[in-house]
């Protein structure tokens, strides 16, 4: 999860904290004997180095990636909102307590927010959208982008 502290600065990463980070991305319950022997390290230094990225923050949590449509979320899409001017830090908890919002960035552009919002039906994203996105203060604006298919080619 992304740091909400802008002045946040970079951990300086070497080649094998790059190698760490990429084995856990493609499979955060591989045990650290793997992360080591996959890494070429030690164990040891393999659980060091975890230990590190995860206390500055690099690695944040260790989670399950799941496929939305075999969850029952087979309605998907982008939107994007137009807020007031000094609206941002008042919603931005509010959307992300919000289940069926999956993702939201801050964006510079043509809008201020997008969102990867997932339903279980196009009745149900359609309640998402009018009923609570638009319903809030501090909205002025939506657009939505319905999602035919996606790809995660983090994981590919």
């Amino acid at each position: 999860m992304a740091s909400r502290d802008a002045g946040t600065e970079p951990v300086p990463l070497d080649d094998i904290d790059r190698r760490i980070i990429s084995e856990l991305t493609r499979d955060g319950r591989m045990s650290v004997t793997q992360v080591a022997e996959n890494v070429h390290i030690s164990r040891a230094h393999a659980y060091t180095r975890i230990g590190r990225l995860t206390s500055e923050g690099v690695l944040s949590r260790f989670t399950a990636l799941v496929d939305p449509i075999k969850a029952g979320l087979r309605s998907s899409a982008y939107v994007t909102l137009k807020l007031k001017q000094d609206a941002w830090r008042e919603l931005r908890d509010q959307l992300g307590a919000i289940p069926e919002v999956h993702h939201v960035a801050l964006v510079g552009g043509d809008f201020d927010v997008i969102l990867l919002v997932r339903a279980v039906d196009n009745i149900d994203l359609r309640r998402v959208i009018f009923d609570q996105l638009q319903a809030m203060p501090g909205v002025l604006d939506t657009q939505t982008f319905l999602v035919f298919e996606d790809l995660d080619t983090r994981y590919s």
